[in-house]
Parts: structure tokens; C-alpha cells; sequence
């Protein structure tokens, strides 16, 4: 018996060895810590890379949580649809936008490796540092992990 797909995939990006690129993988853990409803895949990809688009396949919908850089102060939460997520993929690789090239440029090859590519939204949070090699996130970052999460538990319905 095949299993039915999941309605709505939440890939979480991140690095947490990275400083504040660790916020992905921070709300990753909050949300895997309690039950996820039926329909709902928690995702954990490190890096935009090819392998991720996986994460993509067999959903309706999808939510990216990663860090950003240029939408506003550190550890400010940025939700970004369609639209805004094109605008950040434009802007990924050159300063601001996402923390890093991947995630922007993974989000624009969907549609050339998908069948059907899901209705994808971001939910971001700003960066304060990044610092190779050094562990934790900044308070503003980690006071927006507990923020990200409900947020997201609130799209589940």
C-alpha cells in the first residue's frame, strides 16, 4: 500500500557550527520535540545543495526556515511567499539576502527538476553573526527560534 504524500513539508537550513546559520536547524529541533500532525514532514537539509530538492517532492506546500540577512535587526522574523522568495533568490548570491548561495538558487532549479513544484513560503529570521567554527546562535537569534516555531504550528491547520 503506497503511503499518501505529505500536504506540507517544513525544510529547515542551516548550520549550527555556523554562529547564527544555525537557526534552521535550532527550530528544527524545537518543532521535532513535540508531535507533527498527520500530512506534516519536518525536513532538516545543512546544505541548498542538489540533494535537497528531495525535501520538495510529494508536498502541497512547503516552508523554508533559514536565516537572512538584510530584511531588518537580528533576529527579526521575515515571512516571504512567492513573490518575496523570488525577490530574495534575485539577491542571494550577492550581499543580503539569504545567509548564503544555495537557497535562492536551489528554490530556482525546482522547477526544472519537479514534476510539481509546491506553493513555498520562507520563514526567516535576521542574522546577527556568522562565525565559522563557532557554535551557538546570538540572544536575538535564540529568542527567535521559540517565536519561528509557533509560527509555523499556527500554519498546520
Amino acid at each position: 500500500m503506497a503511503s499518501e504524500p505529505s500536504r506540507l513539508h517544513i525544510v529547515c537550513f542551516g548550520n549550527e557550527l555556523h554562529g547564527d546559520a544555525g537557526f534552521g536547524p535550532a527550530v528544527h529541533a524545537r518543532l521535532a520535540a513535540g508531535p507533527l500532525p498527520a500530512g506534516v514532514r519536518l525536513l532538516r537539509a545543512d546544505l541548498a545543495g542538489l540533494a535537497a530538492i528531495g525535501c520538495f517532492e510529494g508536498c502541497d506546500d512547503a516552508i523554508v526556515v533559514d536565516a537572512v540577512a538584510g530584511f531588518g535587526p537580528p533576529g527579526s522574523l521575515h515571512e516571504l511567499d512567492a513573490a518575496g522568495l523570488a525577490d530574495a533568490a534575485a539577491r542571494d548570491e550577492a550581499p543580503g539576502g539569504f545567509h548564503g548561495a544555495g537557497v535562492g538558487s536551489l528554490l530556482r532549479l525546482l522547477p526544472a527538476t519537479l514534476p510539481r513544484v509546491p506553493s513555498i513560503r520562507l520563514l526567516g529570521a535576521e542574522i546577527g553573526q556568522l562565525q565559522p567554527y563557532s557554535p551557538g546562535l546570538s540572544p536575538p537569534v535564540a529568542a527567535a527560534v521559540a517565536t519561528a516555531a509557533a509560527r509555523i504550528r499556527s500554519l498546520w491547520s
